[in-house]
């Protein structure tokens, strides 16, 4: 039976923890112990008491989530945190958390699973970061109407505000929020960027800069990197693995 010691060991490596710069606040790595052994996988987008009843429920005693719960600690334990803490150690599950390491990850990130699931190919990074560059650009030879339908096809709500070229040469991916990308699109010489969310201003903003703007939806496309690491997980350590999904439209 492998321990929790070495499911930790290989997610730190896999997801370059210690050399990664990540928000403040956002402590990735284990989290939350449980007695040392492990017996399921379980992957998640988001650390919550509804996904941590719902991993114990199925049995995961190792949950891998891409939000974790500390970004803004030190906070008491008491209310919806002890809730939380409490639903995981009653349930003796392990929990371990990788933001901005698992959306920039050259194999198994959410940006490049993200290109891949459209049938295109990362050619180059973009938005700086301390551990390396966390967005990624994708050649294309994809009409805009063309791009738009294949996004319909994965995500249920696809919000599409295209003011660019009809026939991009290139495709930007930032998972998740992409309040941060628009600032290097034009540097990076693209119009188009395919993320989960913005704010309303950026309409405005695609207007003015000539932008094709996807949105479909910040859990919708951070559910890919969480499930690539367990994957990844189970198949090294022979174990089984599950992915709780919550229904988050947003």
């Amino acid at each position: 039976m492998p321990s929790l010691h070495d499911l930790v060991a290989h997610c730190d490596r896999r997801t370059r923890r210690t050399a990664f710069a990540d928000y403040p606040g956002s402590f990735n790595g284990l989290q939350v112990a449980n007695s040392g052994r492990v017996t399921k996988i379980g992957a998640a987008v988001d650390a919550g008491v509804e996904p941590f009843r719902l991993a114990v429920a199925a049995g995961v005693d190792f949950l891998i989530v891409h939000h974790g719960m500390y970004w803004d600690m030190p906070r008491p334990l008491t209310g919806p945190a002890y809730d939380r803490v409490a639903t995981l150690i009653r349930g003796d599950c392990a929990l371990y958390s990788s933001h901005l390491p698992l959306d920039a990850h050259p194999q198994i990130g959410n940006n490049v699973l993200l290109a891949r699931q459209l049938g295109l190919k990362p050619a180059r990074t973009f938005i700086p970061s301390d551990g390396g560059d966390i967005g990624c650009i994708a050649p294309s030879r994809l009409t805009r109407a063309a791009l738009r339908a294949r996004l319909e096809r994965h995500y249920a709500r696809v919000i599409a505000i295209e003011c660019g070229s009809t026939a991009p040469r290139a495709v930007a991916f930032c998972s998740g929020s992409g309040n941060s990308a628009l600032g290097h699109l034009a540097a990076a010489g693209v119009d188009t960027l395919i993320t989960g969310e913005l704010r309303e201003e950026h309409f405005n903003r695609a207007q003015e800069e000539k932008l094709n703007l996807y949105l479909c939806g910040h859990y919708a496309t951070e559910v890919h990197a969480v499930q690539a690491l367990a994957t990844e997980l189970a198949k090294k350590f022979n174990l089984p693995w599950q992915f709780l999904a919550t229904g988050n439209p947003l």
